[in-house]
């Protein structure tokens, strides 16, 4: 495959075993996704998948012992602000808002035939 020979030239490819997906399992992937493939692409989509998983399990090799977990490679300052208790409006400020009112109700068209 393309990505082993890449990784393998870089130094990349470690791996003693690639994740070599076979055609039932593809298959498989097809039913799931309901995606329906000739046996041209259900081979090249297993030449294709089985390259991603090689690439990806090169991750596994990877140091994380002292890397703190985080679900962004940067700070993310919140842009909204604190949600703090405020008093909520009255029934009268609120029926103030509506269009249409039926005495204490909000009047809207029918929704349901």
């Amino acid at each position: 495959m393309f990505w082993r020979e890449f990784l393998k030239e870089r130094g990349l490819y470690r791996l003693e075993e690639s994740a070599d997906l076979t055609i039932e399992e593809i298959k498989q992937i097809s039913v799931l996704t309901r995606i329906a493939m000739t046996d041209n692409e259900l081979d090249l989509m297993r030449t294709q998948m089985s390259a991603i998983l090689d690439s990806v399990a090169i991750l596994n090799e990877v140091d994380t012992e002292n890397v703190e977990p985080t679900g962004h490679s940067v700070d993310v300052k919140s842009v909204m602000r604190d949600d703090e208790k405020q008093d909520s409006l009255t029934q009268e400020e609120t029926l103030l808002n509506a269009p249409q009112r039926e005495g204490s109700f909000i009047r809207i068209r029918a929704v349901l035939e």
